[in-house]
């Protein structure tokens, strides 16, 4: 892996140049990922959608989950044997669909519920196969030397397009109106796209000989039990968060209100966690900080379901509580479940392997995604919240056991890595 790191080709400019462009996409990524699955919800209990209905919106996670049946063949298309890749055409058409997708969605309006979601799950197709090409990319772009730099971009960008997705909309929803929120998101969308869309393409020194394929991941034993870890990680941290939103919305608190702590309060204690997640990864390795996060994270739903049953708590109570749940504890696990990822990843097919690890991810949160919505609303939000804290115990144990064999503890690695845009805050 390492002689195939090294035939790769760089050539691509100034780091910084690199990192800026990896940046922006990853901003544009983060956008969708919070209006689908944090600003949406809200906005459509705000609207008196019920809970079961809402709980459908996941099915937009749906192309995240499939994605790895077409991740071979676009990788294969975006390194042809010889030549420059071709991340930037499959940026620029995904980022285009995704644009003219959003402003349909601005003229359906968010209570033709069923168009609505039609349009999401393009979005998804979309943004999902245009993040195989930018996680190619972000592995075989950057020298060893500058990863700490891209991790940067990776982690930021994915804290700032949260606030502006799950934030920044919300705000423009309750204070202007649907329609022109979404134009907003769609311009800045095309805008974030740019600089990689205008920057040179990675050309390699030599032939690309090896033929990315599914097979070749799946035939490494690590990889399944990355697999495994990437199924069960997902169901303890994500399952819990499904609902939150619609929560807060139920226990009073209004869109602008909650826009302005998804977007200014994710953004910074996201952003901190991670950066704290990425220091306590060199100091105790990564099985260590993703225990310590499971921990964390039953507290906090146990905190929740006890807010949920005895009613009348205070918003900022809740809001701590939430806050504390979707952005700190979720940045800290993820950044060392994802520095364990990266180092599963061949450069030679790393738009495939990820996407395979991210894949499994996705599947177990639209199943949580989908059950959460009937659960809360046949059972309450206190069942609901208990039910996911229980589910993290018992899933602890053989998180721990995967975690050990997957990798070992990473020490020198790059901090962190960006969190899924998939049901969750950020």
């Amino acid at each position: 892996m390492a002689a195939a790191k090294a035939r790769i080709g760089r050539g691509l400019g100034s780091p910084l140049a690199i990192v800026l462009s990896i940046g922006g996409l990853y901003v544009g990524q983060s956008i969708v990922g919070g209006v689908t699955f944090t600003a949406l919800p809200s906005v459509l209990r705000d609207r008196g959608l019920p809970l079961d209905q809402i709980g459908l919106t996941y099915l937009a996670v749906l192309p995240w989950v499939l994605k790895f049946l077409w991740a071979p063949m676009i990788e294969r298309y975006r390194l042809p044997e010889t030549g420059p890749s071709r991340s930037r055409s499959i940026v620029f058409v995904g980022g285009l669909i995704t644009a003219i997708c959003f402003v349909l969605a601005a003229g359906i309006g968010p209570t033709s519920f069923v168009s609505l979601m039609a349009i999401f799950i393009v979005v998804a197709f979309a943004a999902s196969t245009v993040d195989i090409a930018c996680d190619g990319h972000a592995v075989e772009s950057l020298s060893e030397r500058y990863h700490g730099w891209g991790n940067a971009a990776q982690v930021g960008g994915a804290y700032l397009g949260s606030a502006i997705g799950s934030g920044l909309f919300l705000v423009l929803v309750a204070r202007i109106d649907w329609a022109q929120a979404m134009i907003v998101m769609a311009i800045m969308l095309v805008l974030l796209g740019l600089p990689f869309v205008r920057s040179p393409p990675v050309t390699p020194k030599s032939a690309r000989l090896h033929k990315p394929s599914l097979r070749d991941a799946l035939n490494r034993s690590v990889m399944r039990k990355g697999l495994a870890l990437s199924a069960l990680y997902a169901l303890s941290q994500k399952w819990g968060l499904v609902m939150l939103g619609p929560f807060l919305v139920d226990s009073g608190l209004d869109l602008n209100s909650l826009g302005i702590v998804n977007g200014a309060g994710g953004m910074i204690v996201g952003f901190g966690c991670a950066l704290l997640g990425g220091a306590l990864v060199r100091l105790w390795g990564a099985r260590l900080v993703i225990v310590l996060s499971l921990g964390l994270q039953a507290m906090a739903l146990a905190g929740l379901a006890a807010a949920a049953w005895a009613g009348g708590t205070s918003q900022w109570l809740l809001l701590a509580l939430a806050l504390a749940s979707s952005s700190a504890i979720l940045a800290l696990g993820f950044v060392a479940l994802y520095a364990q990822f990266m180092g599963l990843s061949d450069p030679r097919q790393a738009g495939i392997d990820f996407t395979l690890l991210q894949c499994m991810d996705a599947l177990v949160s639209m199943i949580g995604g989908i059950g959460a919505g009937w659960i809360a609303q046949n059972f309450g939000y206190g069942a609901y919240f208990g039910l996911a804290a229980s589910l993290i115990v018992l899933a602890a144990a053989p998180i721990a056991t995967l975690s050990r064999g997957v990798s070992a503890p990473i020490a020198g690695r790059a901090d962190a890595q960006r969190p899924q845009p998939l049901p969750q805050h950020s």
